[in-house]
C-alpha cells in the first residue's frame, strides 16, 4: 500500500524544511566555505526518486525561500535550483542505475553548476569570489551524497512513498 498525496507532500515538505534549517545553522568561520548545499541535495534526491511530483516548480519555490533565508538576490537560488532540477529530471533514469561513486560525481557536477550560477549572479552585482574556493560546497555535497541518499531513501521507504 502506498502513501496518500497528503503524506507525500508532508514528508517531502518536512525534508525540505529540515534541509533549509541545516543550511542556516551557524558554523565556525573556517567551516563556512565548505557548507554542503543541503537544499540542493534534498532537491536532487526527490527529483530522482519522485520525478512526477518534485520538479522545476518545486525548485523555483525552494529557491525563492532560500533567497529569503540567505539574503541573496531574489531569484538567484531559484534560477540555479531550477537548472539543477531540470538537469536531474533529464538524466534521472540513468542516475538511478549509476553506482554510488558515479552518482557522487554527477552530484558534484550538478552542485558545481549551482555554485557557478550563484557566482555568476554575484559577479554581476560585484560581490563574487576571487578564487575557486566557492566550489568547495560542491565537493562536500558530493561526499555527503551517500548519507543523504540513505537517510532520505529510508524515510521514503518508511512512509511507503512512491
Amino acid at each position: 500500500m502506498t502513501a496518500g498525496n497528503g503524506v507525500v507532500f508532508t514528508v517531502v515538505a518536512a525534508s525540505f524544511l529540515f534541509a533549509a534549517l541545516l543550511a542556516i545553522v551557524p558554523l565556525p568561520e573556517w567551516l563556512q566555505w565548505g557548507r554542503p548545499e543541503w537544499v540542493a541535495l534534498t532537491l536532487l534526491y526527490w527529483s530522482i526518486a519522485l520525478p512526477h511530483r518534485v520538479g522545476i516548480f518545486t525548485a523555483l519555490v525552494l529557491g525563492v525561500l532560500v533567497d529569503a533565508l540567505e539574503g541573496a538576490v531574489l531569484g538567484q537560488n531559484a534560477f540555479s535550483l531550477a537548472v539543477v532540477a531540470l538537469c536531474a529530471l533529464l538524466v534521472y533514469q540513468r542516475l538511478r542505475v549509476f553506482s554510488l561513486w558515479q552518482q557522487c560525481g554527477v552530484v558534484f557536477v550538478l552542485i558545481g553548476l549551482h555554485q557557478l550560477i550563484g557566482q555568476w549572479v554575484q559577479n554581476l552585482e560585484g560581490a563574487a569570489a576571487r578564487s575557486l574556493w566557492f566550489l568547495l560546497p560542491a565537493l562536500s555535497s558530493a561526499l555527503l551524497w551517500p548519507v543523504v541518499l540513505q537517510v532520505l531513501r529510508s524515510v521514503r521507504r518508511y512512509y511507503r512513498i512512491t
